[in-house]
Formats: structure tokens, C-alpha cells, sequence
């Protein structure tokens, strides 16, 4: 991870109009709440010492998804130059936290953002061999030209918001 990395990761969110927040590990669960519009859902977070707010729901009801107007994951690895963020797709099925509520909170540790698409490619290897074969790809907001003009927000979250840790 360069600082180049990183600043080329913050241009592409911005492209995107993606809004992002560059925080200490100490500081992220403040910089998540910031980010948060309620009713929230969330997975919990494995990064050390970064928790949810207390007011997350991390063993949502279907009706608590459909009703959240944020969702909270953490991201397997981002890909600097295009914005995108790799979210795990489990059998707990954590990954429509990410794609119903309006808003997507995603975050990822400075160290797990890659520079290109060749070096996304080499750590989903790195999971397949080891048994973890299911990644959703997501860049930007949900968009949709199907109708006519472009539309954001149709099939899945209208703002997305990534928290990106300094340390882990």
C-alpha cells in the first residue's frame, strides 16, 4: 500500500461521487456514525479495535432490512483504480446489507486497497485456494440507463459512503 494507492482510490470514489473518510482505526467507529442515516443494519466488523455504533442491527429480520436506510459491511479489498469495493458474499447472506438500504457504509483497511485490477485478481486467488469463493463487486452508486436517462439508485443503494482505516 503507497500513498499513491491511496490518493488514486480517493479520485476514483470522488469520480464516482462517492464520499469517503480517511481515519485512524481509534477513530472509526465515530467516522462510521457520522456516515449513518437510521434505521441501520450491519456486519460486524473484523477489524481490531473498529465496532459498530451500539444502535446497529447485526441479526436483522427481513423487514429490518427492507426498512434500513443504511447498510454497514466490510470490504474484502478495494481496487484503487476504478473505486471498487470487494464485499465477501457469504452463506449468512451478509452481503444484501450492501445492496437494499438506500445508503452503503464500506469499510476497508488502508492495507487492503490494490492498485489495479491484475493485484484484485491475485488476492481473489489467494481467497479461492483457501476456500472462500464468493465476492460481490461493487462501484459507486447503483445506476441504471435501462428506461431512458441515467438513474441512480434503482437496483440497489442511491449513496455509498467508505470509512477507509490508516491502521488495523
Amino acid at each position: 500500500m503507497t500513498l499513491d494507492t491511496v490518493s488514486r482510490f480517493e479520485r476514483a470514489l470522488e469520480a464516482l461521487e462517492v464520499s469517503f473518510t480517511l481515519t485512524l482505526a481509534s477513530d472509526a467507529s465515530e467516522a462510521i456514525e457520522a456516515a449513518l442515516e437510521p434505521p441501520v443494519v450491519g456486519v460486524p466488523l473484523p477489524f481490531d479495535d473498529v465496532s459498530l455504533p451500539a444502535t446497529v442491527e447485526t441479526a436483522p429480520t427481513s423487514a429490518d432490512l427492507v426498512g434500513a436506510q443504511t447498510g454497514i459491511t466490510p470490504v474484502r479489498f478495494a481496487i484503487a483504480a476504478s473505486g471498487t469495493v470487494a464485499i465477501e458474499s457469504t452463506t449468512a447472506g451478509e452481503e444484501p446489507f450492501s445492496l437494499y438500504p438506500e445508503r452503503h457504509v464500506a469499510v476497508v483497511a488502508e492495507s487492503d486497497v490494490v492498485p489495479d485490477l491484475g493485484a484484485g485478481f491475485d488476492r481473489l486467488e489467494r481467497a479461492f485456494a483457501a476456500g472462500d469463493d464468493s465476492v460481490v463487486f461493487a462501484t459507486g452508486r447503483s445506476a441504471t440507463a435501462d428506461m431512458g436517462g441515467l438513474v441512480h439508485g434503482v437496483h440497489g443503494p442511491g449513496e455509498v459512503h467508505v470509512v477507509l482505516l490508516e491502521d488495523r
